[in-house]
């Protein structure tokens, strides 16, 4: 089944880390919530200056949806073209994970791993995270306004309890005018539910 963009996706639930020694080298995985790219900037340059005197701080991060988002970046920091952050995204990738930046540290311990030996030495420390990141659930939220008459608020309010819709916030004046919040992946079928409950008159 394809997943729609505001479906729910699993996220980090807190910061994981992994580290190991391949060939005197030693590598250091850390990944993160992060909720924008903005976040995922601070969060590279926080690493930075935690391992300053590191030799590589290769990284890749997805936010959003992991199956429809289009905010995905990756960089080598220096290492051959695609030994490094593209095997990182693709074990995040795999373990279709969403809202995520991770990085790989590399301390370069003097023995050279050639192009294979460092996409296995990336993947592995990028796997070795992955194995251990704790992880919830992401569900985007919507919010909707209604003006219902008098007459059809405890219908409503029935309706929106059965379908576990929040109602935020209720005004009382010409009409009743109620503020909910909701699973955004659930608008489609909510507008439905209501304008089937009031013959069309109720719409978000």
């Amino acid at each position: 089944m394809t997943s729609r963009p505001n479906s729910p996706y699993a996220i980090p639930a807190r910061e994981s880390r992994f580290e190991h020694e391949v060939k005197k080298s030693r590598f250091i995985g850390i990944a993160n919530h992060v909720a924008s790219k903005e976040k995922a900037a601070q969060s590279i340059e926080a690493l930075r200056q935690e391992f300053p005197d590191a030799t590589h701080h290769c990284w890749a991060y997805v936010v959003g949806n992991p199956e429809t988002s289009t905010q995905v970046r990756l960089d080598d920091d220096g290492e051959p073209s695609g030994t490094a952050g593209r095997p990182i995204l693709n074990v995040v990738q795999h373990k279709n994970v969403g809202d995520i930046l991770l990085v790989v540290v590399r301390y370069f311990g003097g023995i050279k791993l050639g192009a294979g030996g460092l996409v296995r030495a990336y993947s592995s420390t990028a796997s070795g995270v992955m194995e251990t990141l704790e992880v919830s659930m992401r569900t985007p939220l919507a919010q909707a306004h209604l003006r219902i008459d008098y007459a059809e608020e405890r219908p409503i309010r029935r309706l929106l309890q059965e379908l576990d819709v929040t109602v935020t916030t209720v005004t009382y004046g010409a009409q009743v005018e109620m503020t909910i919040r909701f699973p955004e992946a659930t608008t489609d079928s909510l507008a439905t539910a209501l304008a089937s409950q009031t013959s069309g008159r109720v719409k978000l």
